[in-house]
């Protein structure tokens, strides 16, 4: 027995054109403001000392907002080099037609990648003698330098050369002919803590023997090497950390770590939105979504919002956050679902099926934050920025 809809105009135009008629604002989505992105470069460097330079650091899909986008308005305000952590991430910037340097800060480390990194413009992070022979041999055969940057250890336990043999290494590397070094860096462990600003901090620890291994190698002789160490948390302890250039990506888009105070006027560059797709009326003492750890103490009025854990919303959240419609906070009540989450609107009357709620961001003077969500989970925002899943549209405003 057919179908009443085969043949139909409708079922024609689903089957031809799948994605045609699909909102990309149909259920939930991210709206990502590049002129905040621009804006927070531009701030971020006026608290920079003198000359020193500003890499964007892009990795993660640019923390959840679209590496693309993100990385074509950080260079609209001023910065001068991009950031990834993968092979991949620069290879899918340079396909879309950026062409400012751009550092792959992961370990890149067989022969292959390394060509494919040198063939399309990529500095590699290198963290070892061998990865910089290979660099060498590589440059040799295209008689052309290899710009690298090479990495120390000074606390992080990571990647990076260790401290006691970078010296060793380093007189080494700087006679290989085809090899350019364009930076030498660390990363900080925990720029962010709250003792950060200390002169005996683990972050001030590891900024002293950076120093002493810089002074070891006579580093004044390599002006055109470009050093940096600071990351965020690490840009805004003091200039002392800025060196030649400042690594900068949670800042960029819009939060600072909580316990800093500094003047920047930062704008956060991401909203999280979604859709109410049901009202309901439950009675008093029923249990709401799976496990049912939440009951109802009254006769209460819920909306269904279509997005879920599988959109990125931790489930560890359920209970602990609200939403916003028109200026109004609603509590989030019973276990997220894959797909969808429900908030208690007893009371409302404004709300229909079809609005437009705010998960991150602000509406009407009231604000929720991923440091919000990261205190609420017992994490860090930047989990929770790099946790929102591709179904999830990104929207350029």
């Amino acid at each position: 027995m057919q179908s009443g809809l085969k043949n139909s105009k409708y079922e024609s135009q689903i089957v031809s054109h799948p994605l045609v008629s699909i909102d990309p604002t149909q259920r939930a989505w991210i709206e990502v403001s590049g002129q905040s992105i621009e804006h927070n470069v531009r701030e971020i460097k006026s608290f920079l000392t003198n000359g020193c330079q500003f890499m964007a650091v892009v990795k993660a899909d640019g923390y959840g907002h679209d590496a693309k986008f993100v990385s074509i308005n950080a260079i609209k305000g001023g910065a001068d080099k991009l950031g990834v952590a993968t092979l991949q991430e620069g290879l899918h910037l340079r396909s879309e037609g950026i062409k400012e340097p751009i550092l792959v800060l992961g370990n890149i480390y067989t022969r292959k990648d390394l060509i494919i990194c040198f063939r399309n413009n990529l500095m590699p992070t290198i963290s070892d003698i061998k990865q910089c022979i290979i660099c060498n041999q590589i440059g040799e055969k295209y008689k052309k330098l290899f710009h690298v940057h090479l990495k120390i250890d000074t606390g992080m336990s990571r990647l990076g050369f260790d401290t006691n043999n970078f010296v060793k290494y380093f007189q080494k590397i700087i006679s290989f002919e085809n090899i350019k070094i364009d930076g030498i860096y660390s990363h900080l462990s925990t720029a962010d803590s709250l003792d950060a600003l200390d002169k005996s901090s683990f972050a001030n620890k590891q900024r002293r023997t950076f120093l002493q291994l810089l002074s070891n190698i006579s580093i004044k002789k390599y002006p055109n090497i470009k050093i940096h160490l600071a990351n965020s948390a690490g840009t805004l302890i003091g200039n002392e950390f800025h060196f030649d250039m400042v690594r900068v990506g949670l800042c960029m888009y819009g939060y600072k770590p909580s316990q800093y105070q500094t003047n920047l006027k930062l704008k956060a560059a991401m909203s999280l939105k979604s859709k109410v797709s049901f009202i309901r009326l439950v009675d008093k003492k029923v249990g709401v979504s799976y496990g049912k750890n939440f009951i109802t103490r009254k006769k209460t009025k819920l909306a269904v919002i279509s997005i879920g854990y599988a959109d990125g919303i931790y489930r560890t959240l359920s209970n602990k956050i609200s939403l916003i419609h028109k200026g109004k906070m609603y509590p989030q009540i019973g276990s997220i679902t894959m797909d969808q989450l429900m908030i208690d609107i007893t009371g409302a009357n404004d709300i229909n099926v079809g609005d437009t709620v705010l998960l991150l961001g602000c509406d009407e003077g009231k604000c929720i934050s991923p440091v919000d969500w990261a205190d609420a989970a017992s994490t860090i925002p930047w989990e929770i920025l790099c946790a929102f899943k591709n179904r999830l549209p990104r929207v350029q405003i």
